[in-house]
């Protein structure tokens, strides 16, 4: 079977499901493994990535109010990887190409590959995507195998988190210019791992959210993982973080609980390292009970310094 994933996380489903051999084409932002960016790209987006963070919102906001595309298919390469199985999207309009441009893509390919779309707004559902696409890669056996290892780890630290004596007020930021409040499967994670999420809402999509919401939710934790960037390029919109108002007296910040992790490739990407992003915030919310697994960096506590918390004088 030849197969095309038009957004990371279905790139990342049909890897976990030892379909990495039958991968022929993949997004210009898959990633992970590693071994796909030599993969031929399918898509090419209309948004600079090297743009600040709120004329990227902008771009983003001007494009879906008019109905103009943020991702091109390419289709004479499409065409040349004659795919018998697409994996795509109808979450969201930001993260891939629109369904109805692959549906029509994929009805005038040769023999009309099947098209696959993953709709997940819930950590179950993510599992049921990976039944989907194995079940369309005749597969459906092994599929069920992976679900259950991944439910297993799931298992582990929701049983782990019912001895939490207190769970700490959490708010997760998606975006931090303008600021996000989480959704989707998000808050879930939270709860899953002994929070209480605060401003995000379970199942629901993310939104644009006044950063006076924030300061009223008063979170004694604040997680930071911008959707689609890594440490490092969230790193740089920390001035514009702490800058908002109210910020130095947030709960979070006064006892130097912000962390930052890596959005990029987790928590915004419904694919199988979403259980990865449980068990990372499981080990920043409670530490001495969850273990960080091998292989794993963990979330980045921010220092006074990045907090903009004055220092005490030496002496």
């Amino acid at each position: 079977m030849r197969i095309v994933s038009l957004l990371p996380s279905a790139t990342e489903i049909v890897c976990e499901l030892g379909l990495g051999r039958e991968l022929v084409g993949v997004t210009h932002e898959c990633d992970h493994p590693p071994f796909v960016r030599e993969l031929p790209k399918v898509t090419r987006t209309l948004v600079p990535d090297d743009a600040p963070s709120r004329e990227i919102d902008g771009l983003v906001r001007e494009k879906l109010q008019s109905a103009r595309a943020l991702y091109n298919l390419d289709l004479a390469v499409l065409e040349n990887l004659k795919p018998d199985l697409i994996v795509t999207q109808a979450l969201c309009d930001v993260c891939a190409v629109a369904e109805s441009e692959v549906t029509a893509a994929a009805c005038s390919l040769p023999g009309q590959p099947r098209v696959v779309n993953l709709e997940p707004m819930r950590l179950s559902e993510v599992f049921d995507c990976l039944r989907l696409v194995g079940e369309a890669a005749g597969i459906a056996a092994r599929a069920e195998e992976v679900v259950a290892r991944l439910q297993a780890r799931v298992a582990a630290v929701l049983e782990r988190t019912r001895s939490v004596a207190r769970r700490p007020r959490v708010a997760l930021l998606e975006w931090i210019d303008p600021p996000f409040g989480c959704g989707h499967w998000s808050p879930e994670l939270v709860r899953l791992a002994g929070g209480v999420e605060v401003v995000g809402r379970e199942g629901e999509p993310s939104r644009t959210t006044p950063w006076a919401d924030f300061v009223a939710a008063a979170p004694e934790v604040l997680i930071v993982a911008c959707c689609g960037f890594d440490a490092a390029r969230t790193r740089q919109d920390l001035p514009v973080l702490t800058s908002y108002p109210g910020f130095h007296e947030l709960p979070c910040t006064r006892s130097r609980q912000v962390y930052l992790l890596d959005g990029n490739a987790y928590f915004s990407r419904p694919g199988p390292r979403l259980v990865d992003s449980l068990e990372l915030l499981a080990h920043a919310l409670h530490p001495d009970l969850h273990p960080l697994p091998a292989g794993l960096r963990p979330a980045e506590r921010l220092t006074a310094e990045e907090l903009g918390l004055a220092l005490p004088a030496r002496r």
